[in-house]
Order: C-alpha cells, then structure tokens, then sequence
C-alpha cells in the first residue's frame, strides 16, 4: 500500500467561486500549493480519496485559500469541508543534510549515548527557535528533548534509533 501524507485540512469555504480555506500541516506551502500540483481528498463521508489539481494559491488571514481545476463555485466545494488533504510518498521533497520529515524522527527509539533505551518519539512540537520532541519513557511519563546538536547525537531513519547525550538537567 502506497504511503501518504497530510498536508493540510479544509475547514471551511471561502466566497462564492469555489475557493476553499485550509489549515496548512506542511512546510512546503509554495511547493505543495503550485498551481497544477495534484493533492488527494480524503472527505468524511467517502471510502476512496478524490484527485484533485491545484488551480490557485493564496494566503489570506493564517489560512491557505486555494481553488481545483473543475470547481468553480461554492456549492461544488461545500461537500470538502473537513476533508484532509494529503500528497503520495513520490511527491515528498528532497531534505537537506540533517533535516527530517515528521514521520522519519515520530516512532523512533531514542537511546543515550551509554546505550540505556529512554523511550520512542511520540510527537513533535514546533514552538519557535527548534523542535521539541516528546518522548514516551518507559514508565509511561513525557520527556521533552530539544533537537539541538549539543544533545541529538546520531539519527538512523532506516533503523529509527537516535541517540542522544542528556545535558545536566534534561531528564530531571
């Protein structure tokens, strides 16, 4: 089976000629967004996720306004609202050196450098200067690991294993 991801979540129309506003869950806004691009629908009430092609691209207010080849009015996008948008694995980008999408880090086993196992990664917080990871330990509490080169020490994607070097302070 083929591997998607989301990338944004229609939350309501936008006027009456078929636009449609969405919350953004990518970092590729410009890329995913391109006129011309493809993005699967997944809407509430169907089985099979619907094509569609990017007509236009704006941002208005923190939200993405965007239109689909074929919709040109409200009442053929009003059935949208609350659908996930989402791309296919083959139209994820290129990353630079040390950078990662979510799905590689989330799921991981983070180790210390001694080799002591300290949890799995179970979500990422994004609150400003670098990401914050949440680890699940082993007696069921949270730890907050920032992703910072002081203290991320090796990430394997293919084994989903990292290590890290905990800073004094960090696990108290």
């Amino acid at each position: 089976m083929e591997k998607i991801y989301n990338v944004g979540k229609i939350v309501n129309t936008h006027g009456l000629m078929g636009e449609v506003r969405v919350i953004s869950r990518t970092d590729f806004k410009e890329e995913r967004y391109k006129p011309g691009n493809k993005l699967l629908l997944y809407a509430k009430n169907k089985k099979e996720p619907e094509e569609l092609i990017v007509k236009s691209h704006r941002v208005h207010k923190n939200f993405d306004l965007l239109t689909f080849e074929g919709y040109n009015n409200i009442n053929q996008v009003e059935r949208m609202k609350e659908g996930i948008l989402k791309v296919s694995a083959d139209q994820l980008l290129e990353l630079e050196e040390n950078a990662f999408y979510f799905h590689e880090i989330i799921g991981s086993k983070v180790k210390l450098v001694s080799g002591e196992e300290l949890g799995e990664v179970t979500e990422i917080l994004t609150p400003g200067a670098n990401d914050v990871w949440v680890i699940k330990q082993k007696n069921g509490k949270d730890v907050l690991i920032p992703y910072i080169e002081d203290v991320v020490k090796s990430i394997d994607t293919k084994q989903k294993e990292i290590i890290i070097e905990a800073i004094p302070g960090l696990l108290d």
